[in-house]
């Protein structure tokens, strides 16, 4: 694919990072002249400096025959514009990257499609719904939800009174009568290595588990990896970024009580008025004594949202050692991802990531409906429609020619959760969730054309 990133930001670096790896004609624009240097001396790809809303420059970067446009400066204002100017002048599919809810709010009376912009994305909003999954599944340190949760990825880290630690899969699936899980990745303890687990691959103390499950599964998920069901109900979050914001007010529309913490005195009294329902306390939130003060060791949960990774990940560890059952950092720097569970924050978050996972369904072949990417593990999950003339239509899992790096999690068919086993026949209409191993996409794309 021909694709064009506008904005060399950490965004569009990461995009352009992830899709040079997989020999994709990408062209990065951006005003910036050390931005694109450095994009340039460590990428495969062209960089173009200039206006991106520039006809010449567009026209440079050869718009008329991309496949793709991705708009994902800073400026709202630049990736609108962008997109209408790139629909115009011949791109097959454009994405704008979005500040401004309310644009996400009113798709249905605003018709953004005919403006030319056909996906808007805010790293921001993805981020705070990614933190209101994590409170609702609070033992585990990863999840995903696929069709408003008829499907849930659940990842979790396997501690030594997990029951099925040292048993194979096939013996663990044997502790319940039915099947309402499937395990899709795990990665051992002190490895950079992705596993596709298999009926015979052992269940280790520290792995990191990802499992595909439906409503009926998560209970079981508890019980055996052992982990305790902790509700959530007192959220403190610090830092009244845009990431802050959106989490409070999200989670004050669900009846959390919440806390939030910011030091700058005006932006504090801001929040005040925009946040009615959330206690808004101005104060550095590096402060333990602060922290102490407005009863950090009675809340369920800390949220730390600033604009700096480290502020975040220590403050979430002074968190935990006032035995804090949830505990979410924001980061910027994806290397802390290898790092998370051995400095004993329970979730990371980035919203490059996030960000980089929703355009990704975007470059897939096939009827991609939604993506993610694990976090720290070289795997990705793809939910696929079933066409007619797709090969899998019409036949027995255990019959397909299915890649060793790759297995179905579940299928959604009729409104409902399925998890398929080699016996199930994928038919037309369903809406089937693979994990695979990077080099095994390229086969399963072909399976679902």
């Amino acid at each position: 694919m021909k694709i064009i990133i506008a904005g060399a930001g950490e965004v569009g670096f990461h995009l352009a990072k992830l899709l040079s790896y997989e020999a994709q004609d990408i062209t990065l624009i951006d005003t910036d002249k050390e931005s694109l240097a450095y994009a340039d001396n460590h990428l495969d790809i062209r960089v173009l400096r200039g206006d991106a809303t520039s006809i010449e420059i567009l026209r440079e970067a050869r718009v008329e025959n991309s496949d793709l446009v991705i708009a994902v400066t800073a400026s709202e204002t630049t990736n609108i514009t962008l997109c209408f100017l790139a629909k115009q002048l011949g791109s097959q599919r454009t994405i704008a990257r979005i500040s401004n809810t309310e644009f996400l709010d009113n798709r249905e009376l605003i018709k953004f499609e005919e403006l030319g912009i056909d996906e808007l994305i805010s790293p921001e909003e993805l981020a705070a719904t990614e933190i209101e999954l994590l409170l609702n599944q609070s033992a585990f340190n990863d999840t995903y939800q696929f069709e408003g949760g008829l499907l849930t990825m659940i990842g979790v880290f396997l501690p030594k009174s997990a029951p099925f630690v040292g048993k194979m899969v096939k013996e663990a699936a044997q502790i319940f009568p039915g099947i309402h899980f499937m395990p899709i990745a795990l990665q051992r303890m002190g490895t950079q290595f992705t596993l596709i687990p298999r009926g015979d691959t052992v269940f280790k103390e520290g792995d990191q588990v990802y499992f595909i499950t439906c409503d009926e599964g998560v209970d079981e998920l508890y019980k055996l990896t052992g982990m305790e069901k902790k509700e959530i109900k007192n959220v403190m979050v610090l830092g009244g970024s845009k990431v802050g914001f959106k989490t409070a007010r999200d989670l004050c529309n669900k009846k959390f009580n919440v806390k939030l913490i910011e030091k700058n005195k005006e932006k504090a009294l801001d929040l005040a008025d925009e946040l009615p329902h959330a206690l808004i306390i101005n104060g550095d939130g590096r402060n333990v004594e602060l922290l102490e003060e407005e009863s950090l060791d009675s809340m369920d949960a800390f949220i730390a949202v600033t604009g700096n990774s480290e502020t975040n990940i220590m403050s979430c560890l002074v968190a935990k050692s006032k035995k804090i059952k949830k505990t979410i950092a924001l980061v910027e720097n994806m290397d802390y991802f290898q790092l998370s569970h051995s400095i004993g924050v329970d979730t990371l978050i980035n919203k490059k990531l996030l960000a980089a996972n929703n355009i990704f369904r975007y470059i897939r072949r096939g009827e991609v409906l939604a993506l993610t990417r694990l976090n720290n593990l070289n795997a990705e999950i793809l939910e696929f429609e079933v066409k007619p003339t797709s090969l899998v239509n019409g036949e027995i899992i255990k019959e397909l020619n299915f890649p060793r790096e790759a297995s179905i999690g579940g299928v959604i068919r009729d409104g409902k959760g399925i998890i398929a086993l080699g016996d199930f026949k994928i038919m037309e209409g369903d809406k089937v969730v693979v994990c695979c191993l990077p080099k095994a996409i390229p086969r399963i794309e072909k399976l679902f054309l």
